[in-house]
Parts: C-alpha cells; sequence; structure tokens
C-alpha cells in the first residue's frame, strides 16, 4: 500500500511561532497571515474538565468529561447548565466525550458503567435557555476502558454521522474487523450501516487505529484524523474508506505493505493531538502533552507552524466558529494538567483592530 508522505517532523524552539507574532483566521478561512498583529481573548472560563465544543448555530454547547454536564455559552462569558447526560461513569479518561449537532438534536458520546455509546436527543428551547430532553440510544457496545477511549464524533459532508472508537487496551482488536474497538465508523443518524460503507453491513470504515480523538474535512471532500501513538509516534491521518492504519502491528510511519502510514507525525511530548478543524487552507490541530496549536497547510501536507505553545497549557479541541475565529478548548483540569486561576477555558483567536 501507498505511504502518501514521509516526514518526520520535530520542529525546533526556535522555529516556534508564538500566536503573539501570528494574526488568526480571517472570516474568509483563509490561514493565519505571518507577521500580522493579532489578540487573543477568554470566551469563557472556570470549566470543569471540558470535552468538545459544537455550535447549534451561532450557539455553543461544551461537554465536561466528569460532570456529564452540557453548557450553553452565552454572551459576555457567561455559561450556563444545558442538562446533565444521566447514566455517565466517568473513570480515568471515560465520561462525557464528544458532542455533535445535527438540526434540532445533539449527539453525545459517553462511557456508561459497561460501555461507551452514542446517544441523541432533542434540543428545546432557544439560545439563552435552551435544553436537552428525550435520549435515544444509537450505538451502544463500543469498548470501555479508563484509557483509549476514543471519543470524537461529527458528521461528514455526506450527512453521515462518524466516530472515533480507541482500542480501549484491546491492542489485537484494532485489527478485527469484526471487532468496534480501534476504529472510525461510520452510520446514518439513527445508527445504521450506510449501504456504502466499505465492509458489507458494517459501521467500520477504517481500521488499525490505536486512539483516535479528531475529525475533521477539507473543503475538497478528505477526511482527516489525528490518533495517539504509544510511545514513539503520533499521527495525522489522511483517512481512506476500509484502509488499514496499522496499530498495533506498527506505528508511524512504516512503509509496510497493507498498512496505510500517516501523513505527518511528531514525538507525543510534542504533541498527543485532539481534537481538530480544517479551514479553507489549513488543518489546526489542538495537542494536550505538546501544549500547542499546530497548523497544517492543505497545500503542503508535510508542513506545520505552531501557535500557543505552552502559552495555556493543554489543548483538547479546536473549532471554526461561524464568524470564522478559532475557539480553542483548554484541558488542564483533567488531573493530567496544571491549572491556573481561571481554567480550564475556551480561548478566541481574534482578529487585531
Amino acid at each position: 500500500m501507498r505511504s502518501p508522505l514521509r516526514v518526520l517532523l520535530l520542529v525546533p524552539m526556535a522555529t516556534v511561532c508564538l500566536l503573539c507574532a501570528c494574526a488568526p483566521i480571517p472570516d474568509d478561512g483563509s490561514a493565519l497571515p505571518t507577521g500580522a498583529s493579532a489578540h487573543n481573548s477568554t470566551v469563557t472560563d472556570d470549566l470543569d474538565a471540558p470535552w468538545s465544543i459544537a455550535f447549534h448555530g451561532s450557539t455553543a454547547l461544551v461537554s465536561e468529561r466528569d460532570s456529564a454536564r452540557v453548557l450553553e455559552i452565552g454572551a459576555g462569558g457567561t455559561h450556563r447548565e444545558v442538562g446533565v447526560i444521566a447514566g455517565v461513569a466517568p473513570s480515568g479518561e471515560g465520561g462525557l466525550l464528544g458532542l455533535a449537532i445535527r438540526e434540532r438534536h445533539l449527539f453525545a458520546y459517553y462511557t456508561t458503567a459497561e460501555d461507551n455509546r452514542i446517544e441523541r436527543f432533542d434540543l428545546t428551547g432557544e439560545p439563552g435557555s435552551l435544553g436537552i430532553s428525550g435520549g435515544t440510544p444509537i450505538l451502544t457496545g463500543l469498548p470501555a476502558a479508563t484509557n483509549h477511549n476514543g471519543g470524537r464524533i461529527a458528521f461528514g459532508p455526506d450527512a453521515m454521522l462518524y466516530a472515533t472508537v480507541g482500542d480501549a487496551g484491546d491492542r489485537p482488536g484494532a485489527q478485527d474487523r469484526a471487532n468496534l474497538a480501534g476504529k472510525i465508523l461510520r452510520m446514518t443518524p439513527d445508527g445504521q450501516p450506510p449501504a456504502d460503507n466499505p465492509f458489507p453491513d458494517s459501521l467500520v470504515y477504517s481500521y488499525g487505529h490505536r486512539n483516535p480523538q479528531g475529525l475533521a474535512w477539507s473543503p475538497d471532500g478528505r477526511m482527516f484524523a489525528s490518533e495517539f501513538g504509544q510511545n514513539t509516534w503520533d499521527e495525522l491521518n489522511l483517512i481512506e474508506p476500509g484502509g488499514n492504519y496499522g496499530w498495533p502491528e506498527v506505528e508511524g510511519i512504516a512503509d509496510r505493505p497493507g498498512f496505510l502510514d500517516p501523513v505527518q507525525q511528531w514525538s507525543p511530548a510534542q504533541a498527543s493531538p485532539s481534537g481538530m478543524t480544517i479551514t479553507d487552507t489549513a488543518i489546526y490541530l489542538a495537542n494536550l502533552r505538546g501544549q500547542r496549536l499546530r497548523e497544517i497547510p492543505l497545500d503542503d501536507l508535510t508542513g506545520s507552524t505552531e501557535h500557543l505553545v505552552r502559552e495555556y497549557g493543554r489543548l483538547r479541541d479546536v473549532v471554526r466558529a461561524p464568524d470564522g475565529t478559532l475557539w480553542v478548548l483548554t484541558n488542564n483540569t483533567d488531573g493530567r494538567g496544571n491549572p491556573t486561576t481561571g481554567d480550564d477555558r475556551i480561548v478566541r483567536l481574534d482578529h487585531a483592530n
């Protein structure tokens, strides 16, 4: 099988581009222009182990992993509780994880005492007074553990729901297509396998993953995913239907027949990539251990520029807001960070006046 691009990227600190020297994304989605002036602002703070941001129109909803709360972010930095997801059993890396929104429905990926699952809720009310009601499980029985739960969900340009599932400690399961551990899944909004999935009557879209936590699509429809490696390489993968990404047989770029190599890789100390978003020109990737926001040009998947390096600590998610700015979610209160006053928070990368 092909090896799309081969690059070992460890950017020296001397080349790191701190955000104070880089401007944020204009509303047209172009990349951060080099040398332009910019500033950051806090959207909201005092969040408790937040995990995911999803927009309902212009209103942001945030999941908190351990409290199982869904929060609505209001004007002036306020946030209010939309609801608490019943049945969440936080343990280690498990809890209330990814959120996705489609029309008037909220989809949540979460850990129970027995499994990981995806549930659909009705969104009620209007911005400023949103609520959730009902609750229909659309996929249950996903493998769960204290780590490697995956947890990112997102609707693709095809209106299908995609979900990242970690290996949950079952390393061989990642290579077994009958096992949902270590997979990226594709399903209808009701949790059924679409007829055009790569394997008949299966939700499996790609396999051989360890702990993928980021999903996003480029304007031309290419699908990318970020993935935590073990001790050697974290990955950015270009996802192909039915592709085998190697875990646990290989980690990072291996150039071995039968496996698809990442388009870029980093040492875990410089990365630990989680949520991601894509603009018209670049991929933006939030990193936990690496404590930085990485920008990867879509026209050069071997390139990389770093922002916010160690300015805000661990970064869990990044999304493009409806106004074109980037919202970056910190993750210092999850038991692995060093929270400062006000953590955790959402930081917005704004235009300079």
